[in-house]
């Protein structure tokens, strides 16, 4: 079964949308930057999901990386 940013990003792939999947892509970033600068809390799973939620992002904005027009 697909994950929920899977299918976020094929909706947005499908729309072209490449601002909105820069958007989210930014987001992620910023959530994995603030978790990594916790201290006491064990964040090493949420920040792996995040990590993953990135990959998807970026393989979503791969689509949209060929020739204009095309």
């Amino acid at each position: 079964m697909s994950s929920a940013i899977e299918l976020i990003v094929d909706g947005f792939a499908q729309l072209k949308d490449r601002q909105s999947l820069e958007d989210l892509r930014m987001h992620r970033r910023r959530l994995a930057v603030d978790l990594k600068a916790r201290t006491g809390f064990d964040c090493r799973l949420s920040i792996t999901q995040i990590e993953q939620d990135i990959a998807a992002i970026e393989a979503g904005l791969n689509t949209l990386s060929g020739p204009i027009g095309g």
